[in-house]
């Protein structure tokens, strides 16, 4: 069999009161290199280890045995698999969404499967059990997602998205999804659903029609998740000044958090650097939207030369 590098993009869920169901392939990766081997093995980074298993319980293996199995496949030919990981785990860019993509993709080019963009995502939809970030792992740009366990419905938005800057903070500790969710109210009174759905509904029309500051406006409005999670976040009130300052349309918690993320028009080199300065315990970097997807390359066969 050939080796092959699959390659899926980081991703921001939520966008503020896109709970669920918005969300963003940026224009940042993880890389997994597959080649055949006598077992199925898993080789990551060593900052990861403590947190990503090395053999068939890592959630790579899990999504792909998981979709073989949904067209009709019992087992996978071993494989090894090498992580070179740009998105950081637990920290709300979308690092389990890349690995399940990526096992999916893995079962995908082992069995031929030939998926389709939306097969792909239904698939994803199963095993995550909402599209906010493996949609757009899968299709790129940013997607608006429903998912009822069903067929998931979506749409992507692609045109003009990559001209956006989205500037990511990203404090120094993980945050798991489970422990951000159980701060959320589990009731919404009639008045504050509709609050809350009506921003959302706006968020999305202002980024079909690339009203980028009414977007920004909206998703600081959100009331589903990022009132709840702030206690969680220290930094995020004066980051979302200081960004603000800068001259961001918008800031929101990425996903579950603990990263946080500014949406700029444009955005200099020099406003970062004065950011870094003002908050040296927190990383920035400024992404692109990828529009792209997840990715795969098939190395070419060595050429073997005749005796």
């Amino acid at each position: 069999m050939n080796n092959f590098t699959i390659t899926v993009p980081a991703t921001s869920a939520n966008l503020g009161p896109g709970f669920d169901s918005v969300g963003i392939a940026l224009s940042k990766y993880a890389t997994f290199r597959c080649e055949p081997s006598d077992e199925w093995r898993f080789i990551v980074p060593e900052a990861d280890r403590p947190f990503i298993p090395s053999g068939k319980e890592n959630l790579i293996y899990k999504a792909a045995i998981f979709t073989a199995t949904e067209f009709g496949h019992e087992d996978l030919p071993p494989y090894q698999v090498t992580t070179s990981n740009d998105v950081p785990v637990s920290r709300g860019l979308g690092s389990s969404s890349t690995a399940v993509v990526a096992g999916i993709e893995l079962a995908n080019q082992l069995l031929d499967l030939a998926l389709s963009e939306q097969e792909k995502v239904i698939v994803a939809c199963k095993i995550e059990g909402h599209p906010d970030n493996i949609a757009p792992a899968i299709c790129g740009g940013i997607v608006i997602a429903h998912y009822d366990h069903d067929v998931p419905k979506y749409v992507k938005l692609t045109n003009g998205v990559d001209s956006l800057q989205w500037l990511a903070v990203v404090p120094d500790f993980h945050l798991k999804t489970e422990e951000a969710r159980d701060l959320l109210p589990k009731k919404f009174s009639y008045k504050e659903a509709v609050y809350a759905s009506s921003t959302g509904n706006v968020l999305v029309a202002a980024l079909a029609v690339h009203d980028w500051k009414l977007a920004g406006e909206m998703m600081e409005k959100d009331r589903f998740h990022q009132v709840y999670r702030s206690p969680l976040l220290p930094d995020f009130a004066p980051v979302a000044k200081a960004l603000k300052t800068a001259g961001s349309v918008g800031t929101y918690v990425s996903g579950a958090g603990p990263t946080m993320i500014g949406l700029f028009e444009q955005l200099s080199d020099d406003k970062i650097e004065e950011l870094k300065t003002v908050f040296p315990h927190l990383y920035f970097e400024s992404l692109r939207t990828d529009t792209e997807g997840v990715k795969v390359e098939r190395c070419p066969q060595k050429e073997v030369s005749e005796a």
